[in-house]
């Protein structure tokens, strides 16, 4: 099986969008989706309905919950909260309630998803370092773990306790090894490096790729202006911070 994994679309249409159409290059058997679909960016209805097409696994952002009213828009800074409420008054309910439905933690015989870690998911902690993710590895109830959130893509490796960090393009799984797999951001990379991040893993060769792709930021940018949302949000997307 061939599996498509993303996170964190923030409403991003066009980066979204370029994303989908390097997928169906792909063949593509399932999809899975990182959580954050909303928040930051001016098309959130055109987001959920790429999303919900692909008929994809899905586990909750942050950003999600907060725009359902179940996560506290108090740990968010200024600029992130009023996108948030911008977003609200932008969706209906019937979109604010499939997000608020979203599950915390996804788990399968190959892989499980969470958006932050899986100790305490719920309070969208950032998986940022060796001793974080020490914590979420004594969780896992399998070899592989994908999460998102920090909007960087990376990889934490566990071999025989020790834990080390990667940024790969590709890389062959092993059996013996356990992985944290950060799939990075579509719509608001933060690593130095605009163009969208997404991952494909293969459960035939074990081989997971991390891709990155242009698209077209100026429109993405001139569509957050447009919508009167911060314009540091527009800015942000050219430097990939």
């Amino acid at each position: 099986m061939r599996y498509g994994i993303f996170s964190d679309i923030h409403s991003n249409l066009q980066a979204m969008e370029a994303v989908l159409e390097s997928y169906l290059k792909e063949n593509i058997d399932k999809y899975f989706c990182v959580g954050d679909i909303v928040g930051y960016a001016a098309n959130p209805i055109e987001c959920l309905d790429w999303v919900r097409k692909l008929n994809p696994v899905i586990v909750a952002g942050n950003h999600d919950w907060a725009v359902a009213d179940l996560f506290d828009m108090e740990y968010f800074n200024p600029i992130a909260k009023q996108a948030v409420l911008w977003t609200k008054e932008v969706l209906g309910e019937k979109e604010k309630s499939f997000l608020g439905n979203l599950p915390m933690v996804f788990e399968d015989e190959n892989f499980s998803l969470v958006h932050g870690t899986l100790d305490n998911p719920q309070d969208f902690d950032y998986l940022t370092n060796e001793f974080i993710a020490k914590r979420t590895f004594a969780f896992m109830k399998n070899n592989l773990l994908f999460v998102g959130h920090t909007h960087v893509a990376g990889i934490f490796i566990e071999d025989g306790g020790s834990i080390s960090y990667f940024e790969e393009e590709s890389i062959k799984l092993t059996s013996n090894k356990r992985y944290i797999v950060n799939v990075g951001s579509i719509g608001q990379p933060r690593d130095g490096n605009p163009r969208p991040s997404f991952c494909i893993f293969d459960t035939n060769t074990k081989v997971l790729e991390t891709r990155r792709i242009n698209y077209n930021i100026q429109e993405a940018k001139k569509r957050i202006i447009e919508a009167g949302l911060p314009s540091y949000l527009a800015e942000r997307l050219s430097i990939g911070h």
